[in-house]
């Protein structure tokens, strides 16, 4: 435990810059169990609190700044990117995308506290042209937030952390053998779902020229744009006769009969 508890405390404040910094730029590492544990060596008085929450502050700006400038330079490719990187389905990408143009700047002060927001809400901001200094202040404010959370839940449990650090030492090699295997399997559940999801689409799909040479029939088929709205403004171009909808509704189109075939598309 000792060596442990050393480590830590020699490297701690760096390991929760270098662990949200990747976090934020998308790599699926999850930062808020090093948060707490560095909350729990606050507690202990080996460093203030403000120090951690200031440290992974900044760690959150620098790793959401390019996502933020790749979208205001790329538009919503770069979500179609991260739609291929990110081990978040691709409904949870639309789903985040729904809440920033509900809510506005604002939701990024609550970005990190919802699944897949915190990695889309950067590039979705710059997007849609949001002011810098705005940016960094509303995702200053919820880093703040995010990480304070983390690091006052890991002050309040700060003997139950000391006990399981103690648990850790004794287990030695096998716990960081433990850990790795949980990180992979979790990565790979993750990977898996996406997997299933796309074979699945692809199963049921149609090519561009098919399409085309289908929409020239006289029973042409039913062409349903199901885009966000945020998706929507971004890239107003769309299949022409094609019905916008919201997948949301209980009933897609009113206008859909049985007799139809049906193609929809999204981004």
């Amino acid at each position: 435990m000792e060596g442990i508890a050393a480590t830590l405390v020699q490297h701690g404040l760096a390991l929760v810059f270098a662990n949200v910094l990747i976090t934020q730029l998308g790599a699926p590492l999850p930062a808020i169990p090093t948060m707490i544990v560095a909350g729990a060596l606050a507690q202990q008085g080996h460093w203030s609190a403000a120090l951690v929450v200031g440290v992974a502050v900044v760690a959150s700006l620098m790793g959401d700044l390019p996502w933020f400038y790749a979208g205001r330079r790329y538009g919503y490719r770069v979500l179609n990117t991260l739609c291929r990187i990110a081990v978040e389905p691709d409904t949870c990408v639309r789903q985040t995308e729904n809440i920033f143009h509900r809510w506005g700047p604002p939701s990024l002060m609550i970005a990190k506290f919802v699944p897949g927001f915190a990695t889309v809400a950067p590039p979705i901001a710059g997007a849609f042209k949001l002011g810098l200094v705005a940016f960094i202040a509303y995702s200053a404010v919820g880093a703040a937030l995010w990480s304070g959370a983390s690091v006052i839940v890991g002050m309040l449990f700060h003997a139950q952390i000391d006990s399981a650090l103690q648990w850790v030492g004794q287990m030695g090699g096998w716990s960081a053998l433990v850990l790795g295997v949980i990180v992979v399997v979790y990565i790979a559940t993750k990977w898996l779902e996406r997997w299933l999801f796309i074979r699945v689409m692809r199963m049921a799909r149609i090519t561009v020229d098919e399409l085309h040479e289908r929409m020239r029939d006289q029973l042409a088929p039913v062409v349903l744009d199901a885009r966000s709205a945020a998706a929507r403004a971004l890239d107003p171009r769309r299949i022409p006769g094609a019905l916008m909808i919201d997948t949301t509704a209980p009933v897609l189109h009113s206008d859909v009969r049985p007799d139809r075939d049906v193609v929809i598309y999204c981004t």
